[in-house]
């Protein structure tokens, strides 16, 4: 998991060009809307469609979209539950 949310918050900051933010200040705890990242509505879009894309995830209403974007770690945890592509590493982990 710890792997998932380093690959995260890379594509955070390549998606929403954090250009002044490390991998490293971003408190996986931390919530990401609203938070010192300073996340708003738009941004998340970005981040809807960057997982689509990238782990074949879908977050289709606003609630989910709470959930999943209340921090790095749930967004890890939506992910790695839902990714074909993770289930798919965790297969060979096993």
């Amino acid at each position: 998991m710890q792997e998932l949310i380093e690959e995260l918050k890379g594509k955070i900051i390549e998606t929403l060009y954090l250009e002044d933010v490390n991998p490293e200040d971003i408190d996986e705890k931390a919530p990401l809307v609203g938070g010192d990242l300073g996340i708003d509505s738009i941004d998340i879009l970005e981040l809807v469609m960057m997982l689509e894309q990238d782990y074949c995830v879908i977050i289709d209403n606003k609630e989910l979209g709470e959930k999943v974007f209340a921090s790095l770690e749930a967004l890890a945890a939506y992910v790695s539950e839902n990714s074909p592509k993770t289930a798919a590493s965790k297969v060979g982990d096993e």
